[in-house]
C-alpha cells in the first residue's frame, strides 16, 4: 500500500498517496446516508492528482512500447491472454474512451471504433495510439469543471463518488501496467524507469 512516506521519489506517488485517501474518507456516506461532501476544492485536488498520475503512467506505457521490440509486440505469455500489443491499445482505448468518461467527459471514438485499436500491432502506431489517447483524455480531463464532480455518478454497475471513480480508472490502469512489467521481465526487457 502506498503512502506519503514510503512512496518512491516522485512527486507525484506522493501526492497521490497524501491526496486520495483523505478525500475518500471525507467522501465516504455517514450513517448510510449519501451526502455531498466534496467541496469544489477538494474535487479539483482529485481531477489534478487523477491527471498528474495519468501523465506518471503516460511515460510508463510509452516507455515499455518503446523498450519492447517490433517482434515481441504479438508474444504472449499463453493462449487467451493479449498480447503485447494487445495490452498496450486496450490503455490507448481507456485513454480514448474509459479515463474521461468516468467523470463526464467525452469519448474520442465509439466503442466499436475503439474495438479496433486492439489488431494495431506495428511498434510505431501503438506508440503513436498511447500518445494521441492520453493528449486526449488529459484534454477531455482537464476541460472538466470540478463543479460538476461533487456528487455520485453511476458506474460498473453502483454509485460512486469522484474518489472512488478516479481510483477505480488508475487502479485499472495500473493493474494493466502491472502486466505489463511482468510480460517485459518475461522477456528479459529492463523497465527503463529502473535502469
Amino acid at each position: 500500500m502506498l503512502n506519503a512516506f514510503t512512496c518512491p521519489a516522485g512527486s507525484v506517488y506522493r501526492r497521490l498517496a497524501a491526496v486520495l485517501p483523505i478525500v475518500a474518507f471525507i467522501a465516504l456516506p455517514s450513517a448510510g446516508v449519501a451526502q455531498n461532501v466534496l467541496t469544489p476544492e477538494s474535487a479539483a485536488a482529485v481531477k489534478a492528482a487523477y491527471l498528474a498520475d495519468l501523465d506518471n503512467m503516460r511515460g510508463k506505457f510509452v516507455g515499455l512500447a518503446q523498450a519492447f521490440p517490433q517482434d515481441k509486440y504479438t508474444w504472449r505469455p499463453m493462449e487467451g491472454v493479449r498480447s503485447v500489443s494487445e495490452v498496450l491499445m486496450l490503455i490507448a482505448s481507456e485513454g480514448y474512451g474509459f479515463a474521461p468518461t468516468i467523470l463526464g467527459g467525452k469519448a474520442a471514438m465509439p466503442r466499436a471504433e475503439m474495438g479496433k485499436l486492439s489488431s494495431i500491432t506495428d511498434k510505431e502506431q501503438v506508440i503513436e495510439q498511447l500518445n494521441k489517447a492520453f493528449d486526449y483524455a488529459k484534454k477531455e480531463i482537464t476541460a472538466i469543471d470540478p463543479s460538476t464532480l461533487l456528487g455520485t455518478r453511476r458506474a460498473m454497475g453502483r454509485e460512486m463518488a469522484l474518489p472512488g471513480l478516479v481510483l477505480f480508472v488508475d487502479g485499472d490502469m495500473h493493474e494493466h501496467l502491472g502486466q505489463l512489467i511482468a510480460y517485459a521481465r518475461m522477456n528479459h526487457i529492463v523497465p527503463p524507469w529502473s535502469k
